[in-house]
């Protein structure tokens, strides 16, 4: 049932208000408000999902309510109501997040309009609002070891701005974790972040892959293609396993980091994009630079804020929590009920030797999941979780 509040100081125009809105839908829990004070007090105790706010009251007028209103509940849509003389506040305030103004008296098809717009507004945002948890919680860092923590604070730190960020660790200790987790941060979360395993790429595709090309530029080019850097414009490009990438591309990844432009393959026509790059790798850099198959450059480059993300095995402590998210997110995403795991089974996971990191631990959880009885015993370890 929708909760809408009017906050205004004339009782004839609240009961006038109510009625029309009250009519249109039953449904509808209408509650007033007689000065902005009031009203400011009855919204940091409800959930609205409307507000109604007169601009000319007395103790708070009305630009001040919405102003205070915005900062305790952002979300909520707040309607001006305006005299003749308040018009030119009244789309002043829409400037300062007002949803909509209307007139005194109110017209009746206007106002039935803007409760409708509002509410489906309201709801949207809340719906984006679910999406948004949904989708982070996909790439949820757990783990409150301090290395994991150092490395939230890290994140917490620069996610807000746009320096470059290496990420390194052996495989499977969820460095993409910590790329998605900067990204969604930072102020290009509504922008794309574009992932790219440069190891998975062949040499000879991975300029194309990462700047596109023009129509004839190789044998298979059939069409002008863009690349992920302008894909990513205006966010994040996640480079995983930089250390495999060429050298020739490393040059033009250089170039686009100082320059802020990319060529594609076969023109030479500069494209200007707005990227932030983060990179990852399992290889120790520096002794790639001292074989020369690494541009010592573009290391510097893109190391100015460098992530270390430790092996499973330098975290022990944090295996019950991540046994427990992984067996919730298992059996979520399998159905049926969650498996407990006994105090015996967590202390035999937490001595086991996990080269295979945080993904092979994955593996073990659902392995267990699926073979073990109703709670994960230390005789299904070693039934079912030895190497």
């Amino acid at each position: 049932m929708p909760k809408i509040l009017i906050i205004e100081d004339e009782a004839a125009i609240r009961r006038v208000l109510k009625k029309i809105i009250s009519e249109e839908n039953e449904a509808h829990n209408v509650e007033e408000a007689e000065d902005g004070l009031q009203g400011i007090e009855m919204i940091m105790n409800t959930d609205y999902d409307l507000v109604f706010c007169d601009i000319k009251m007395p103790k708070m007028d009305g630009v001040e309510v919405l102003e205070k209103a915005k900062k305790i509940k952002p979300e909520i849509p707040i309607v001006m109501i305006s005299g003749h003389g308040d018009l030119e506040t009244a789309v002043n305030t829409m400037r300062l997040g007002a949803f909509d103004y209307i007139s005194k008296p109110p017209d009746l098809n206007r106002l039935l309009n803007t409760v409708r717009n509002a509410l489906d507004r309201k709801e949207l945002v809340v719906e984006n609002k679910r999406l948004k948890k949904k989708v982070s919680k996909s790439y949820e860092m757990v783990g409150e070891s301090k290395a994991i923590s150092h490395i939230k604070d890290i994140i917490e730190k620069v996610a807000a701005t746009d320096a470059r960020v290496l990420i390194t660790g052996p495989n499977g200790t969820g460095k993409e974790l910590v790329a998605h987790w900067l990204h969604e941060k930072s102020d290009r979360s509504n922008a794309p972040m574009v992932e790219v395993n440069c190891a998975a790429i062949p040499s000879e595709l991975i300029e194309s892959e990462l700047f596109g090309h023009v129509k004839g530029s190789f044998t298979g080019a059939n069409k002008d293609r863009a690349g992920k850097f302008e894909a990513a414009n205006g966010g994040t490009i996640f480079l995983d396993e930089i250390g495999d990438m060429s050298l020739s591309a490393q040059a033009k990844v250089l170039r686009a980091l100082q320059e802020n432009k990319i060529t594609r393959v076969g023109s030479d026509k500069d494209i200007s994009v707005n990227v932030r790059v983060v990179a990852a790798t399992n290889k120790n850099l520096k002794e790639e630079i001292s074989e020369g198959r690494f541009r010592e450059d573009l290391y510097h480059r893109l190391a100015v804020i460098l992530i270390q993300v430790p092996a499973l095995n330098d975290r022990r402590e944090d295996i019950p929590l991540l046994v427990d998210f992984f067996s919730q997110k298992i059996t979520e995403e399998q159905g049926g009920a969650k498996k407990a795991f006994s105090n015996e089974a967590i202390q035999l996971l937490q001595e086991y030797d996990w080269t295979g990191n945080i993904r092979e631990l994955r593996n073990v959880v659902e392995r267990l999941i699926i073979l073990g009885e109703n709670e994960v015993s230390k005789k299904d370890i070693t039934l079912f979780a030895s190497k």
